[in-house]
């Protein structure tokens, strides 16, 4: 067996060594794969090394370690499965691991300096795709300013077309394997009809934008049978148990999201210069379909809101002081900050820091930078649903939920249904129309027979 431990001759750099016992963190272990120069092949099976690995390290709640590994490769054998090509991808997991976090790195008292950031290569420069239809497809979504989570969507729907259509190129494809492959979406894996749209638009903007290929009529495919699912719904008395038990930020950014009706997403992104408390309003910039919009303050979170600033003020100051580069600006906004005052960083200027910024700094998914990210969606997620627990809540509540409750609330308190399509960003009253279902409408109900 090959221990993960040893080092990996293809890299001319020797990683520096961790105990046996020591916690790996490699959140990034994908894209840095995805970028490597190997085979197809061999990334696929590193993938499924890895992926298995890391579920594993979940069902048992434990960090990923040399030695959970060897006792992994254990199990393995145990059960009767093959372990060597567990090994070679737990080695160059362990490897690259090792790498990403070597001397070479950036600190955190080291990383804030515009020198600094001109030195580290942004991901996104020097992550061009390995074959010759991936590069054509990220070109045509970096001309046209596709949004980062865009790119690795399509991306992602196009290597899941190639490994499809394997061995055949994608180059040699056409509508029929496309119609087949859409249709096994539906047929094999049971996809829903918006994930499968999402597959259609991916492979549609890939070989009519990026490869000019014409696929001709697609209307041959199964269509994944389209759901209208009616949305869990707390009542008054539920979410006043439910912020009972958080406490301190995650309270205050779960009556946010209630209060102004918030996707997970668009809460976790605020910035400082989003708040207007004097107009009790806060600005959602580039929410869903990159559009804008305001939403309206409680006025009850006016004094907790203005708590938060302080707090974050002393936060800037200290990173301030210890040179931690700024925070992620839009790429366009970043390039023409940068040129207009190259010895300055409009992401370290007050207004644009986050309004729910992370306890520590991570490195930026899309340049390497090490900076302080917005807290993730998913602490922010696990908090609530704990929380719905704790209050004996006999739903599946999610921050999502808090939404739906938000827009039905105010719809049984007798507001417009287009000014609630207004506040929630919604592009169709249809979308909207889908929280009649679940209000409460006294004097208006069906009395059940059982009643009479």
């Amino acid at each position: 067996m090959v221990d993960p431990e040893s080092s990996d001759k293809s890299h001319s750099r020797k990683p520096h060594s961790w105990e046996p016992n020591a916690a790996v963190s490699f959140p990034d272990w994908s894209r840095v794969l995805q970028s490597c120069p190997l085979p197809f092949t061999t990334k696929e099976k590193h993938r499924r090394a890895i992926l298995g690995f890391l579920r594993k390290c979940k069902v048992l709640k434990c960090p990923a370690t040399v030695t959970g590994a060897k006792n992994y490769f254990q199990d393995l054998q145990k059960q009767g499965h093959p372990v060597a090509e567990a090994t070679e991808g737990l080695r160059w997991f362990f490897t690259r691991a090792r790498l990403q976090s070597g001397p070479t790195a950036p600190s955190p008292m080291t990383a804030g300096g515009v020198g600094r950031d001109r030195m580290l290569p942004s991901v996104a420069a020097t992550d061009l795709g390995e074959s010759d239809w991936e590069q054509a497809l990220i070109r045509e979504m970096r001309k046209r300013g596709f949004l980062w989570r865009t790119e690795q969507t399509y991306r992602a729907w196009a290597q899941r077309f190639a490994r499809f259509v394997a061995p055949t190129g994608v180059r040699a494809a056409s509508g029929p394997e496309v119609e087949q492959f859409l249709s096994d979406l539906a047929v094999r894996n049971r996809s829903s009809a918006s994930t499968q749209k999402q597959a259609l638009n991916a492979l549609v903007f890939l070989f009519h934008e990026a490869l000019r290929i014409d696929l001709g009529d697609l209307s041959g495919f199964k269509r994944a049978e389209p759901s209208r699912r009616v949305p869990v719904v707390l009542t008054r008395d539920e979410c006043r148990k439910l912020f009972e038990q958080l406490e301190g930020t995650a309270r205050l950014m779960a009556q946010l999201a209630y209060g102004a009706g918030l996707r997970v997403t668009e809460l976790v992104r605020l910035r400082v210069q989003d708040l207007d408390l004097s107009r009790r309003t806060v600005l959602i910039r580039a929410g869903k379909g990159d559009k804008d919009r305001p939403a309206p303050l409680p006025v009850m979170l006016l004094t907790p809101l203005a708590d938060q600033l302080e707090r974050l003020r002393k936060l800037h100051a200290d990173d301030r002081a210890a040179d931690v580069c700024g925070v992620w600006l839009p790429e366009g906004l970043a390039r023409k900050f940068r040129g207009a005052a190259p010895e300055s960083s409009a992401g370290k200027d007050w207004i644009w820091q986050w309004l729910f910024p992370s306890r520590e700094l991570s490195a930026d998914p899309q340049s390497g930078i090490l900076r302080r990210h917005h807290v993730q969606d998913a602490t922010f997620q696990r908090a609530v649903k704990a929380a719905g627990e704790l209050a004996g809540i006999d739903k599946r509540v999610t921050p999502h939920v808090l939404r739906h409750s938000f827009a039905t609330h105010l719809l049984e308190a007798g507001t417009d249904i287009r000014t609630v399509q207004d506040l929630l960003g919604h592009e169709s009253v249809e979308t909207t129309q889908i929280y009649t279902h679940v209000m409460q409408k006294p004097g208006l109900g069906v009395r059940s027979p059982l009643d009479s």
